[in-house]
């Protein structure tokens, strides 16, 4: 027996970067993966090559600032697969300059919070009366290192309102019996990273971490896995930093 056999997971932003680790993860371990995204070609050929590997996988294009659209993307999943069982908050928007909160205008602000922030509660409402009906469920939110260092930008921000919704959540979900946590990923290596990410702001994180070296996503996915499977059973309301010790706190 696999650990997610017979388990659904909903994974949004799962069209490439971490997310499609995430999606694949999942399947490799027996779940059946809705992989949505906001672009349609990469969702797709997430699934081809779940499928292509034995997995079950559903592609759905999905903007999570769109309410109707979210409402769709859970609608198909229990159509086709019966209900939700997981859900990975991982769709995020990276907007604006390092250090520009005040000049970054009101219209780029609330586009980012509606992504990053009002988004996962919004996901969380659409699954919650599938997950209540199955026993229950995992959902899991994805934050970031940003959330613990002075920078001020506006995607550092959305991320402490994440870690802090994700309290909240946990509280009101909890007579459900649906467990809510946080992921928070460190420099890792991403295509993103491996190629747009100058060289030398990689070099002044590692500088900063413990483990002189960005991490692998199979990292970040294990804790994930782990986070959404029934060991992690007593844990819930709580934000992991997985950053290689770059953000040392209490």
């Amino acid at each position: 027996m696999r650990r997610f056999d017979g388990k659904v997971a909903i994974v949004t932003g799962a069209g490439n970067g971490l997310g499609e680790a995430y999606a694949k993860a999942f399947a490799t371990e027996g779940a059946s993966v809705v992989v949505a995204d906001v672009d349609t070609g990469a969702a797709g050929r997430v699934v081809g090559e779940i499928t292509s590997a034995g997995g079950s996988a559903l592609d759905v294009t999905v903007d999570v600032a769109d309410e109707a659209a979210v409402a769709g993307m859970v609608a198909a999943c229990v159509e086709t697969y019966g209900g939700v069982d997981i859900l990975v908050n991982n769709a995020g928007l990276l907007h604006g300059k390092w250090n520009t909160c005040v000049e970054l205008p009101a219209a780029d602000w609330r586009r980012i919070f509606d992504v990053n922030v009002i988004s996962h509660v919004v996901t969380a409402a659409a699954c919650r009366d599938s997950m209540r009906a199955r026993g229950g469920g995992s959902i899991v939110n994805i934050s970031s290192t940003a959330a613990y260092t002075p920078s001020a930008t506006a995607y550092g921000v959305s991320k402490v309102a994440v870690n802090g919704m994700t309290m909240a959540l946990a509280v009101e979900l909890a007579p459900d019996g649906i467990r809510v946590n946080a992921l928070a990923p460190g420099m890792t290596d991403t295509p993103i990273n491996r190629t747009r990410r100058p060289r030398e702001i990689i070099e002044q994180v590692l500088g900063q971490q413990l483990v002189k070296r960005m991490g692998e996503m199979s990292e970040l996915a294990s804790m994930l896995l782990y986070l959404c499977s029934d060991e992690a059973a007593f844990i819930t309301g709580q934000t992991f930093l997985v950053d290689g010790g770059a953000c040392r706190r209490f």
